[in-house]
């Protein structure tokens, strides 16, 4: 089969990633064979690529969105047939025994391991995944749109409850990618206003399309003071800017894994009045479906822009480079 693999970490334009051939995953106790139909290109993929985050596997094949259908299954799989379409993210495993694991908060388990980090994910024509960390997809839903609802549809979700919005209250979105336009759906289907604040105009337009009620730059003051916010760039530069705009109470929650250097932050202007910086780490499968379900009731909509799965490096360097609204997702271009 074809796959990318992360060759030697560094910028995007110097090339890490490299088109090759490895031969069909084989699924292990309790793993299926998927066969990738789709698979969105998330900011952590650039990350992975580039070396912001640690090498966990040498020559790991980047990607956590995917949607695929079973090709096969390992020994004591129960519940999947072959030809099942399945969606497969970024939280991959956890020991599940862990103090964490035991209340509920396996997203913080010690053990936890990521798809396209930890083991090859889906810049490839196959990939495999555990049973038990595997997703039932709504059937109404083609396989580019809902790749996205998978790393930044439930980051995004899991995000929105760490800033502990109250009902009707007022949200800002710092950064206006692949999470947060679609975190932004979930947040005016109940009910938020959603103020966005980014860099991009062709995001704030896709902002304001989406019903948001305000669309600024990223250093810009919202009209209104915010109850909640979320940073989805990952700047940490902004994380002061974010607080500045909070009314008192107010929760500002991270969503990136990575975060480039907060700076010192002011007490009384930035911190003071009870308001909170928290940050977010990964989700748990309840997430994950929880997620899904609001998805099919708001029929939550990713924007997409498909690529050919050969042009791989390509969709991380738009990223990258701010070329695209919404999200870019791979599409498999070649055959066995």
């Amino acid at each position: 089969m074809r796959a990318w693999v992360v060759d030697r970490p560094g910028p995007i334009e110097q090339g890490p990633l490299r088109w090759t051939e490895r031969p069909l995953p084989v699924p292990g106790p309790g793993e299926l064979l998927v066969r990738v139909r789709a698979c969105g290109v998330c900011r952590t993929d650039l990350h992975v690529a580039e070396g912001d985050l640690p090498v966990h596997r040498p020559g790991v094949t980047p990607g956590h969105e995917v949607v695929g259908e079973v090709a096969g299954t390992g020994a004591a799989v129960r519940g999947w047939a072959r030809g099942e379409r399945v969606g497969v993210a970024w939280l991959r495993g956890t020991d599940g025994d862990c103090r964490h694991c035991a209340r509920g908060a396996e997203n913080l388990c010690p053990s936890s391991r990521y798809t396209g980090w930890d083991a090859d994910g889906g810049y490839a024509q196959y990939t495999t995944v555990p049973a038990a960390f595997a997703y039932r997809l709504p059937p109404d839903v083609d396989d580019v749109a809902l790749a996205p609802l998978l790393c930044a549809g439930i980051i995004g979700h899991r995000a929105l409850l760490r800033t502990s919005l109250p009902r009707g209250g007022r949200l800002g979105l710092y950064g206006f990618g692949g999470s947060a336009h679609l975190c932004a759906q979930v947040a005016l289907a109940q009910g938020a206003t959603v103020h966005v604040l980014t860099r991009d105009e062709a995001s704030r337009r896709l902002a304001l399309d989406l019903g948001c009620a305000s669309a600024r730059g990223a250093r810009e003051a919202p009209p209104e003071p915010l109850d909640g916010a979320i940073l989805f760039a990952p700047a940490g530069d902004l994380v002061p800017v974010a607080l500045r705009a909070l009314d008192r109470g107010g929760v500002l929650a991270v969503a990136g894994i990575h975060l480039s250097d907060v700076p010192a932050l002011r007490y009384e202007s930035e911190l003071f009045y009870e308001k909170e910086l928290r940050s977010v780490t990964s989700n748990t499968r309840e997430d994950g479906r929880a997620f899904l379900e609001l998805a099919a009731r708001y029929r939550v909509r990713a924007t997409t822009h498909p690529y050919p799965l050969s042009q791989a490096p390509r969709a991380l360097a738009d990223l990258k480079a701010g070329r695209f609204d919404g999200a870019a997702v791979l599409v498999d271009d070649s055959r066995d």
